[in-house]
């Protein structure tokens, strides 16, 4: 039979001379790309659960050129379509020396599909409003990104569309077991993808701009990892492992496995296996199955890439998290391990992606504090009772992993101050700075914007900022938004604050203040970094699906 494209193409990463493409097809094929004025890479489908995938990697690219390309399935050219009246997608190369080349990237999360697909109605995308606004001028610079960093709630499992829920309906008449409007199985997670990124915009969007992602609780369901009760209890449903057998191994397939470089591709065993397999759909479902048991070898989702003289750090803030009672961590140690290595190196920016803030409102902060320690009271009736609170207001975030919210702040404020192991900075032919220009921590899931600086309470040169921006196609109940706006108020820090002193909860080793937001609207935000500086810009949507500024920080050095 002949093979289509269902999903794709999928511009993924630009390293140098190479690219990464994925894409979905009908039917097996051989996907070949070839690039105009060089470069070009095939590769033949892989298959999983009666889907065809490829991933393709172009070598030979151009430097600092825009290439427009094209994909062939069997030597039959599918890429860009005979009607499309977008743009060409094409591929960015950076320039060879690219130390002085400014980085820019849009950063957002919590999408939900198109207004045509979601089943509310909600405030215009502000993904596809950016993606309209850049077929505009696809090579302005002022207007193209070098990267798109999706943190999480890329798609929801548990809050389907209409349209999938009548696909879930005929399933659950046929018998296959799971909530009546939730996906469970590999197959059900496909049309989560599908309706989410043929949209059109969508679709040339990522198509023309590289793009990196993690997850975040709605990709598997709300409140994931929560707890350690919280996951005896979900063990204890008939359909969880299936749930999350299909629900890591489509997040390995549609977003983790296009975060990874080519050499990287090369050394990942999995990819290796799934690609020479010629089915590989039992080894895909045992590793979904596997990688979340809290006894396995786990999978590190967390990864790590250069750009110029930025390094982002993405992290995994889901399914790797230390569950334990009175021993929470955000991150396992072998884990935390790695991060502190690659926060270490020859950069100017650090940009940590972390799909929950690390500052939140404060009162909400110290809320989440004295709920972690309640939780590990020894009443078992006042430990019940925090652990219902935990899961009812989601309780769950950096806060509620003490030791891991003030092991990231020494962290930053370690870097911040230079020092033995600190990153070495070069600027000039003779000058070097022992600190990072700035740290920027990336982050979403709270459904609503702000920019916060922290305050280490002594002068540091580097700006350590926390840039959440949330949501890109979704929205918060009116009922909520003077309560969060509340949430940042000193009456209402002052007040919590007293709650969780009561319960021996130590007040954190730095303060924070808000610079801009909070902003409840649907968001895409940018993150441009030039030279030692840093400027973050807000954009939201008008009730006409446009783009207009909410707020724009510059920071950088102080002195």
């Amino acid at each position: 039979m002949t093979a289509h494209l269902l999903i794709g193409p999928v511009l993924r990463r630009v390293v140098g001379d190479r690219a990464t493409i994925w894409v979905e097809t009908t039917e097996p094929a051989t996907v070949r790309i070839e690039a105009e004025g060089g470069g070009s890479g095939s590769a033949s489908t892989f298959s999983a659960y009666g889907h065809h995938y490829a991933l393709v990697v172009v070598d030979g690219l151009t430097p600092d050129a825009a290439s427009s390309y094209r994909v062939h399935l069997d030597d039959r050219p599918v890429w860009p379509s005979a009607e499309s009246t977008f743009p060409p997608s094409v591929i960015r190369t950076r320039p060879e020396l690219e130390k002085d080349v400014p980085v820019r990237l849009i950063f957002g999360s919590c999408r939900e599909a198109t207004p045509k697909a979601t089943a509310r109605r909600l405030p215009p995308d502000a993904l596809d409003a950016y993606a309209r606004r850049l077929m505009t001028d696809p090579q302005n610079p002022d207007l193209r990104p070098d990267l798109i960093v999706l943190l999480g709630d890329q798609v929801y499992a548990d809050n389907t569309s209409t349209k999938v829920k009548r696909f879930l309906k005929r399933r659950r008449a046929a018998g296959h077991q799971g909530p009546a409007d939730q996906v469970v199985t590999f197959d059900e997670y496909t049309k989560l993808y599908l309706e989410s990124w043929r949209d059109p915009e969508i679709r040339w969007l990522l198509s023309t701009v590289p793009s990196v992602m993690i997850f975040d609780d709605h990709e598997l369901i709300d409140d994931w990892n929560t707890s350690e009760s919280w996951r005896r209890d979900m063990a204890a449903e008939s359909w969880w492992i299936e749930r999350i057998a299909g629900g890591l191994a489509s997040y390995w397939v549609y977003q983790h496995l296009g975060n990874l470089e080519p050499a990287e591709l090369d050394a990942d065993p999995l990819f290796q296996k799934v690609t020479t397999a010629g089915d590989a759909t039992v080894l895909l479902h045992d590793f979904g199955r596997t990688v979340d048991s809290a006894t396995a070898d786990r999978y590190q989702w967390s990864f790590a890439l250069d750009l110029g003289r930025t390094r982002l750090v993405m992290l995994d803030n889901r399914c790797n998290r230390v569950l334990t009672p009175g021993a929470r961590e955000m991150l396992p140690g072998h884990e935390w391990a790695w991060f502190v290595d690659q926060a270490h190196g020859d950069y100017d920016h650090l940009v940590v992606g972390s799909s929950l803030p690390w500052l939140m409102p404060p009162a909400i902060h110290h809320l989440e504090a004295w709920n972690e320690r309640t939780a590990d009271s020894g009443n078992p009736r006042v430990a019940a009772l925090a652990e219902k609170m935990r899961r009812t207001f989601d309780l769950e975030h950096w806060a509620a992993f003490g030791r891991s919210f003030a092991a990231l702040g020494e962290l930053f404020k370690r870097l911040a101050e230079g020092g033995d192991g600190a990153p070495t900075h070069r600027v000039g032919a003779g000058g070097a700075y022992a600190a990072p220009a700035t740290i920027s921590v990336l982050s979403g899931d709270v459904h609503h914007s702000y920019v916060a600086r922290a305050d280490f309470g002594e002068p540091l040169s580097t700006p350590v900022m926390q840039l959440t921006c949330s949501p890109v196609h979704n929205q918060v109940p009116g009922f909520m938004r003077p309560l969060m706006r509340f949430s940042w108020s000193r009456a209402a820090a002052k007040g919590v604050r007293g709650l969780a002193r009561s319960a021996g909860v130590r007040r954190p080793a730095w303060t924070w203040s808000r610079l801009a937001g909070p902003y409840f609207g649907n968001a895409v935000s940018t993150l441009r970094l030039d030279g030692r500086r840093a400027v973050v810009r807000v954009e939201g949507t008008s009730k006409e699906g446009d783009l207009f500024e909410v707020a724009e920080v510059g920071y950088g050095p102080d002195r």
